[in-house]
């Protein structure tokens, strides 16, 4: 792969096929430009589509460019930035966790209903037997 411009602001793996046999088994467990890919993607990268290709296309070469804000040609420094996307609960809005918990409990209290229905009819079936 190579640094793109003068700014080295993105990257290009200009022959997948090539990528996929020797650069990716030296670092990777896996020779997959696909799940290469996905992990890209997972750390915030993406991929870069110019205007000429229209996104819709598919480019004549193999030739696929990524960027990322702190993967930058020569600033070191900024790869402790590059964090692997995570999404929990506690990157919800304190209301949406409460939405979520009050829904939760209406769904128990539910199920919970339910069953009692469910034993009352089973004790009517047994008895009328």
């Amino acid at each position: 792969f190579f640094f793109s411009g003068q700014s080295g602001s993105s990257f290009h793996v200009f022959d997948q096929g090539q990528f996929s046999k020797e650069v990716l088994p030296k670092y990777f467990k896996h020779n997959n430009m696909a799940s290469f890919v996905r992990q890209l993607n997972m750390y915030g990268f993406r991929k870069v589509v110019h205007i000429e290709q229209g996104g819709l296309v598919k480019p004549e070469k193999d030739d696929t460019e990524f960027q990322h804000p702190f993967f930058l040609r020569g600033q070191e420094q900024l790869l402790e930035n590059i964090k692997r996307k995570v999404t929990s609960v506690s990157g919800l809005k304190g209301e949406e966790v409460r939405v979520r918990q009050d829904s939760v409990a209406r769904l128990l209290a539910d199920m919970q209903a339910m069953r009692g229905k469910q034993d009352s009819l089973d004790s009517r079936l047994l008895a009328m037997k």
